[in-house]
């Protein structure tokens, strides 16, 4: 037996269930065979973890889930969750992107079978010494629910291209969107169900997270993601929505905002903290995480502005 999957045997999923957060999670159905768990509002370590959202699509004869939540422990919450409502077994857990928060729950759905699907790209970030570095950060930051036993899992199947899922008479289209909010993104349309589950593509009631994306990119996704019609989008934090334009426009008028304002002060060679303080903030400083997010997002919008203007 390899070593990896000797460990996850002896460590999840059932080493959790003794010890889960005493967090409230639902699973909230959105649609006949979709459903999802929306964590809180709040940084990393806040809620135990759970400030990120998960899928669960229960199709004929098995269930697949979007995202595994930012601890093994939450992730085994979530399995009790599903094992509310059905028996079928957990068959693939498709990650709309490596961020710690969606990730790190991995280990628990691959002790039970599941294949682990993403997208062509992250297998770098999984490689890198910031994967390593972040999980270190993880052990101590949210200790005890991220330990020495808590494992980054790499997937077993890369997405390259638009591919479509036939599972039951569910179709899964899964969507790659390389360098956009991360370096490797996937957003998954259901059907018949026409719910789309964005990961953080799309953010809500909140400001969204910017890091190793690309901000011209993420744009020209949403102005397309604006136009495509969905009944239900699910974001990767925050409530679903009925009104996916809305939500869509919500994140896309907050990006475009950032990216107008910092490319005037690159243009203009104007330093950055002039242009941040001389900024007017007001239509999102009421926003949660604002004062946590919105000073580093602008200054990695403005590195990256000014880093082409050189080029």
């Amino acid at each position: 037996m390899p070593y990896i999957w000797l460990v996850l045997l002896l460590i999840s999923p059932l080493s959790f269930a003794n010890k889960l957060p005493d967090v409230p999670m639902f699973l909230t159905p959105v649609s006949e065979h979709c459903f999802y768990v929306e964590g809180g509002v709040g940084m990393a370590s806040d809620n135990a973890g759970f400030i990120s959202n998960a899928g669960v699509i229960i199709t004929d004869t098995q269930v697949i889930v979007i995202d595994a939540l930012g601890t093994p422990a939450l992730a085994e919450k979530l399995v009790q969750l599903i094992r509310t409502k059905t028996d079928k077994p957990i068959t693939k857990v498709i990650v709309t992107h490596y961020h710690a928060e969606h990730v790190y729950g991995l280990q628990v759905f691959k002790a039970l079978g599941a294949e682990i699907i993403a997208a062509e790209g992250v297998q770098a970030y999984v490689r890198s010494p910031e994967a390593r570095a972040r999980l270190k950060e993880r052990r101590f930051t949210l200790a005890p629910w991220v330990n020495d036993n808590t494992l980054l899992i790499s997937p077993d199947r890369l997405i390259q291209q638009a591919t479509v899922l036939e599972v039951d008479a569910i179709q899964l289209e899964l969507s790659p969107h390389a360098s956009n909010h991360s370096e490797a993104d996937l957003s998954i349309k259901v059907s018949p169900d026409g719910v789309l589950f964005a990961g953080d593509l799309v953010f809500s009631g909140r400001l969204p997270f910017i890091a190793q994306g690309n901000i011209s990119r993420w744009l020209a996704l949403l102005e397309r993601l604006q136009h495509e019609p969905f009944k239900v989008l699910i974001p990767g934090h925050g409530s679903a929505s009925t009104d996916p334009a809305g939500h869509v426009q919500f994140t896309y008028a907050y990006l475009q905002f950032l990216y107008q304002r910092m490319a005037k002060a690159v243009k203009a060679f104007q330093p950055f903290d002039s242009a941040y303080q001389q900024t007017n903030w007001q239509a999102f400083m009421r926003l949660p995480t604002f004062d946590a997010v919105n000073r580093r997002n602008a200054y990695e919008v403005y590195l990256a502005l000014e880093a082409r203007a050189i080029e």
